[in-house]
């Protein structure tokens, strides 16, 4: 299967063809990437947060939002609007400028992982050969922002808060990384594209999950804290810290961390998708049905088909985990720190090595089934 299309290559090829020098036409392609991050990510998070209040209203038996908007779709662009025109203050005794640059730090890591996931077979923004260590190396900035905006806020709840997101992440930062390294060693590549394609051969059947169980509901576990879900939201718990690290700030300085968190949130689960539910492939493989249907896989027709049909399971993917992250949030209780950071120290660890040391094993032994 192709590992994905040299995008930028076809886009100033096309602008070639207008007349337009190759070094120009370079310098007008650098920014679209990170445009099309930024609309994907962008409604992602609209949608998400849709979904939020839907899913939380129907646990709770209420309508949720419904006036802005058909069905309320409206309504996420409205609680942006309204941050934006709120008034930013920094409190008097605060240092302005790591108070403004923890946001910064927050959200901009996460953004530029989306340039490394896979949408589709063919719909990757840049196909990097260290592409799942990159979104880990990534991920572990964040905290840096998060203790800065704690530290930087001059206010004991915040810095509090700081503090706990960075023990958080710390703890969980280790066992994620060790449940993708045990993917990456049965694929035998740190692409995002070749993860994906190593479980392309016989439908469902060669999806990680099957193979990685142990280390699926590890990460799952470690994204959710890394994202401070509930049960894991130590980090900005109202009853305990006002609002944590978030305590000081007003307006879209705020808003960039309720931003992170969903964008996060999405990213998480399309690595998911990726990582273990086969990303664009389909539970059927696309040779047998061809077959099937009696037609060529080759085909124009068909290959559209199935590029639409490859963008759609991995939406349907990555939101299935979005749902099962929000409805945990409204029906599970928050744990405690010490419970929290037992979990994280005294059994992801230790699990989530043994299972790496596990599937080394496996895949010496058994190499055709653990992609030797």
């Amino acid at each position: 299967m192709e590992s994905g299309i040299d995008l930028q290559g076809s886009v100033i090829e096309i602008l070639g063809g207008f007349g337009i020098p190759p070094g120009f036409a370079k310098v007008i392609w650098m920014p679209v990437p990170m445009l099309l991050m930024l609309v994907a990510a962008t409604v992602g998070v609209l949608v998400s947060v849709w979904l939020e209040r839907k899913i939380s209203a129907a646990a709770q038996q209420r309508v949720g939002p419904e006036f802005a908007g058909p069905l309320g779709t409206l309504q996420p662009v409205a609680d942006g609007l309204k941050l934006l025109f709120k008034e930013d203050i920094i409190p008097r005794r605060a240092d302005p400028w790591l108070f403004t640059l923890g946001p910064a730090i927050v959200v901009i890591p996460v953004f530029l992982s989306y340039l490394i996931v896979p949408f589709g077979q063919n719909l990757v923004i840049t196909d990097l050969s260290i592409g799942a260590f990159l979104w880990i190396a990534l991920s572990s900035i964040t905290p840096i922002g998060l203790l800065m905006s704690g530290y930087s806020s001059n206010n004991k709840y915040a810095l509090i808060g700081g503090l706990r997101a960075a023990a958080q992440s710390i703890s969980y930062e280790i066992p994620l990384a060790l449940s993708v390294l045990a993917i990456v060693l049965m694929s035998n590549s740190l692409s995002t594209i070749d993860i994906v394609n190593q479980q392309a051969d016989y439908g469902i059947l060669s999806w990680n999950l099957w193979r990685q169980p142990v280390g699926f509901v590890i990460f799952w576990v470690a994204a959710l804290a890394e994202t401070e879900r509930l049960p894991f939201d130590l980090p900005e718990a109202e009853e305990e810290l006002v609002a944590g690290y978030q305590t000081e700030y007003t307006g879209m300085k705020f808003a960039l961390f309720y931003l992170g968190s969903y964008v996060n949130l999405v990213l998480s689960a399309l690595f998911v998708s990726v990582f273990y539910l086969g990303g664009w492939t389909l539970p059927i493989p696309v040779e047998t049905l061809t077959q099937w249907f009696g037609v060529s896989e080759f085909s124009p027709a068909v290959q559209v088909i199935t590029g639409s049909l490859g963008i759609t399971m991995v939406l349907l993917k990555t939101y299935l985990f979005v749902f099962l992250a929000i409805l945990l949030r409204w029906t599970t209780p928050r744990v405690r720190i010490d419970q929290l950071l037992n979990l994280g120290w005294k059994f992801l660890l230790p699990v989530s090595l043994a299972n790496l040391l596990i599937t080394a094993a496996l895949k010496l032994a058994f190499p055709v089934a653990f992609g030797g």
